[in-house]
């Protein structure tokens, strides 16, 4: 009886320890627009961060900081799909750098900077990229 009860002990553990392992994913940014230096054009702008996990929206944030130096947190869109943060800036001509923070839906927050200039001209690369040297922190 003794071993029957070790067993059972043993497989529940199992199962439970099976169930945890795919909620401990962090957020990883995979995507942006801008990408990590990338260049876009002055005006009204929709500006999209993907990540490899649900992303809570309510406790996550996209602060903009541009030529002023005044950093100002966007909003994010209601319609960003559930592994993303999308929101709209007005973008003048400038240096900018956007610091993301996402709470995975395991709790644990990462962070990053991407760093991008805005130019008055019709040259867009700030197109979705991977991130393989994008800044990040945990």
């Amino acid at each position: 009886m003794t071993r029957r009860c070790l067993l059972l002990v043993a497989v529940a553990a199992g199962v439970v320890m099976g169930m945890a392992a795919p909620a401990s994913a962090h957020a990883i940014l995979t995507t942006s627009t801008p990408k990590p230096d990338g260049t876009l054009v002055a005006g009204h702008q929709t500006l999209r961060f993907d990540y490899n996990s649900r992303i809570d929206h309510r406790r996550s944030r996209l602060t903009l900081t541009g030529p002023s130096g005044k950093p100002v947190v966007l909003p994010i869109l209601p319609a960003s799909a559930a592994n993303a943060l999308d929101a709209e800036a007005d973008l003048v001509p400038g240096s900018y750098t956007i610091r993301w923070q996402a709470l995975a839906l395991d709790g644990h927050i990462t962070r990053g900077d991407v760093p991008f200039t805005v130019n008055s001209g019709s040259t867009r690369s700030g197109a979705p990229a991977a991130h393989p040297g994008a800044s990040a922190s945990r």
